[in-house]
């Protein structure tokens, strides 16, 4: 079932996200050759603690850290370790903070040091998705719509759909109702309203748009090993339009 948010709801939800646009913001500077994801993790939840809230994702299904890490041809739900980011990579920080039993939930492609033009071809086409997208939020809409845009614009500059990995509904569960695919048709899917709030994140690749789990059970990669990339805000339906409640642009 589709939740419509009270406002009260909805100004603990702006919290939620605010702390995670904050643990974003604190951690870009550490994204640096050497560090590892581990560190990069611990610095994360530690910020997250302090801001009074619990991080989203550990224990979650029993995912065994704060942070997804995901690097290169990473998709999603990579797990933290000792692995060393290197000069050229890129990698995605997904987070989500509880604040008083309501989540944020946002996820961001980062440059380690200088990469190169594919690289920066597939970072800068997909934060750009996530916005046409989002532009496509008003009430009266369908869900379909949302992801009519951001296949539209994929395929338009040569990047492949990753199709079997949605976006969602955020609340009192980091996943609620509905599920919003990053393609589909217009006219399409479960109405947008005001005081929905719901998740929007493509995740596009350079290659194939098929996937494959690797064998910890959570790290997501692309089948044939080209580089992914992954933008997410959750955002509030309003009257108009929609509001980021995970701030503004983080990368």
């Amino acid at each position: 079932m589709i939740s419509i948010k009270s406002e009260r709801e909805i100004s603990l939800l702006e919290e939620a996200g605010n702390i995670v646009y904050k643990t974003h913001c604190y951690l870009k500077p550490f994204i640096k050759a050497g560090i590892t994801t581990k560190e990069l993790d611990k610095l994360g939840e530690d910020f997250i603690r302090q801001c009074g809230a619990t991080p989203s994702f550990k224990g979650y299904d029993g995912f065994p850290a704060a942070i997804c890490t995901s690097v290169n041809q990473e998709v999603v739900h990579g797990i933290p370790s000792n692995r060393k980011l290197k000069n050229g990579d890129i990698i995605t920080l997904d987070i989500g903070a509880c604040f008083k039993g309501y989540h944020g939930d946002s996820a961001w492609t980062y440059a380690v040091g200088e990469v190169d033009d594919s690289k920066k071809y597939l970072m800068e086409h997909t934060e750009k998705s996530l916005f046409v997208g989002l532009n496509e939020i008003k009430p009266g809409k369908r869900i379909g719509d949302i992801g009519a845009a951001i296949e539209e614009y994929a395929t338009s500059h040569k990047l492949g759909v990753i199709k079997e990995l949605v976006g969602h509904g955020v609340g009192t569960d980091v996943h609620e109702e509905p599920d919003v695919p990053n393609y589909g048709k217009r006219g399409t899917g479960p109405i947008l309203k005001e005081g929905m709030v719901i998740a929007v994140e493509p995740m596009l690749t350079l290659g194939s748009p098929e996937i494959c789990i690797l064998d910890d059970d959570w790290t997501i990669e692309t089948e044939d090993y080209s580089l992914s990339a992954h933008y997410e805000h959750t955002v509030v339906v309003t009257k108009d339009g929609y509001k980021i409640l995970t701030g503004g642009k983080n990368g």
